[in-house]
């Protein structure tokens, strides 16, 4: 049983670098959509080192470390398969499984915008980002707290995060507009 703490390991290794990934492609997709508004050569030059970043990071980091972490998982429910009986644990994968939509649909953003198809704003990105800030403490809380867990605080607390994410995404718009520069 003790592969079984191997397994584990790695598998939370997974998990934090596809998250890092997930957090931080939104931000280059950001600058890249406000590098499209910058005047030539600028412009060429931004969206190019942009497009370079956002492929590296994508293919090298985020991709892989997904399906590690997605593997691992696997292999650590055909260890502990008593899992599957487990309330927390439905919940948990159906929030995984959000996850992964949310992983399509940002690879979906990735290509638009390594053809230079520019759909959305930087201020709809800055709300995407938050996405997988939010699943993250959804899973985080279920794998604590497990069955102990009050889902009505727990719907609460996610909620007011959100709430909490939306106005400091405002608050960061007002300062930003008072100040281009911040």
């Amino acid at each position: 049983m003790e592969y079984y703490n191997y397994i584990k390991s790695l598998h939370l290794i997974f998990v934090i670098t596809w998250f890092a990934g997930l957090f931080y492609i939104p931000r280059l997709f950001i600058y890249h959509i406000e590098a499209d508004e910058k005047p030539s050569p600028e412009r060429e030059i931004l969206t190019s080192q942009l497009k370079l970043m956002t492929k590296r990071l994508w293919n090298i980091i985020t991709w892989p470390s997904a399906i590690l972490a997605i593997f691992t998982a696997v292999l650590l429910l055909l260890i502990m398969p008593g899992w599957l009986q487990q309330g927390w644990m439905h919940v948990k994968l159906l929030f995984v499984l959000l996850l992964i939509i949310y992983h399509l649909k940002t690879h979906q953003m990735y290509k638009q915008l390594q053809r230079d198809e520019i759909r959305y704003t930087s201020r709809f990105m800055r709300i995407w980002n938050e996405g997988s800030t939010i699943i993250l403490f959804a899973v985080i809380f279920l794998v604590i707290l497990r069955s102990s867990l009050n889902w009505i605080f727990g719907l609460t607390g996610l909620f007011v995060l959100m709430i909490l994410i939306m106005l400091g995404i405002k608050l960061y718009k007002s300062i930003r507009d008072k100040n281009p520069d911040a």
